[in-house]
């Protein structure tokens, strides 16, 4: 076992202290990553502190991982050491289901492993990137693109393609009307990729406070959803709107101003049940619909997308000893527009 040092919760509580944890032994088709940075997503946060179910502590977060390759497997083509690589929100699936055949490992029908809080193949406890270092399958990385930083590039490997897969699965193109609720880290990322797909965008955020950023980002209009006069206004005028919050609103109001055929995709995931009043959709032959990552080709395609037209997100970076700090900014959304954490700030613990 290879023993690495991390930043772990120990309940639900927190908070973070410093740690060591077990990487298995490579296995032939492993790649063992030296992580330079890691991103803080919404979801690590749901997940340690049990919204989303219950939870094994100690827990090491994180599943927006950059950084290069330290050592491969005997068996392994698809890398060297000193690859620039990455790792997102799953580390392994059954790789046999119609599902994943077709390369869509987010939706294995056998449950892909995810790449922090899950069981892997092994019978270990999956521990994520707030850490210096992880193993994982050749399969499962991807290739980062020289002229993205890896600092840049942590958050791709979730809010990159949390937005990217369901902007392409809707057809996003010249000539779409697309709304994104919410302008958040995965608000930002949407807003900048539909941009680049050539979309119309527009953003629906509660107040104008972040308007200067968004049109900068791309968006062609920007709406305050904290007046009312927003959703008569926009009744019927969008083809695809990307809801990118994590808290429950009023998913009728902003179905309603979806076009005839228009579909509204949930990316941000509540931890509370939400009510639906179906008539919106029966109406207009509207949609409801949801969407998570995207698989690993598709994860490569985005990272590759995203150098081509010179996307990055928004990053502040943090050292791990203000990572507590970092969740509470997150939760009151004081942040532009997502962490990420300098992992050479714990490799000396």
């Amino acid at each position: 076992m290879i023993t690495v040092n991390a930043r772990a919760v120990f309940s639900p509580e927190g908070p973070f202290k410093s740690t060591t944890i077990e990487r298995r032994d490579l296995q032939p088709y492993d790649v063992l990553i030296e992580i330079k940075y890691a991103g803080i997503c919404h979801s690590d946060i749901h997940t340690a502190r049990g919204e989303w179910g219950q939870i094994n502590y100690p827990l090491v977060p994180g599943h927006e991982i950059a950084g290069i390759v330290a050592r491969i497997g005997s068996e392994v083509t698809k890398y060297a050491v000193g690859d620039r690589v990455g790792v997102g929100c799953m580390v392994d699936s059954c790789r046999d289901c119609e599902h994943c055949r077709k390369g869509d490992e987010q939706y294995c029908l056998s449950g892909n492993t995810g790449t922090y809080a899950a069981i892997d193949k092994y019978g270990q406890y999956t521990q994520g990137g707030y850490s210096t270092h992880i193993v994982v399958t050749e399969d499962f990385v991807v290739r980062i693109p020289n002229s993205i930083g890896l600092d840049v590039a942590a958050p791709l490997l979730c809010a990159g393609i949390t937005t990217y897969s369901p902007l392409r699965h809707w057809g996003t193109g010249p000539g779409k009307r697309i709304a994104v609720v919410g302008l958040g880290g995965l608000g930002h990322m949407t807003v900048k990729l539909a941009h680049a797909m050539g979309a119309e965008v527009t953003i629906l955020s509660q107040t104008l406070k972040k308007k200067e950023d968004g049109l900068r980002m791309g968006a062609d209009h920007y709406y305050a959803t904290n007046d009312p006069e927003t959703f008569k206004t926009l009744v019927g005028s969008f083809d695809l709107i990307i809801n990118t919050v994590s808290t429950n609103i009023d998913i009728s109001a902003y179905i309603s101003l979806l076009a005839l055929d228009g579909t509204l995709v949930n990316v941000g995931a509540p931890a509370e049940p939400m009510s639906i009043n179906v008539f919106p959709l029966i109406l207009q032959r509207r949609s409801f619909a949801g969407s998570t990552i995207g698989g690993i080709r598709e994860t490569q395609e985005m990272l590759d997308f995203c150098a081509a037209h010179d996307i990055v997100p928004e990053i502040e970076v943090i050292s791990a000893n203000r990572i507590d700090e970092a969740w509470e900014r997150v939760l009151a959304s004081d942040v532009r527009y997502r962490f990420v954490i300098d992992i050479s700030t714990m490799k000396n613990e």
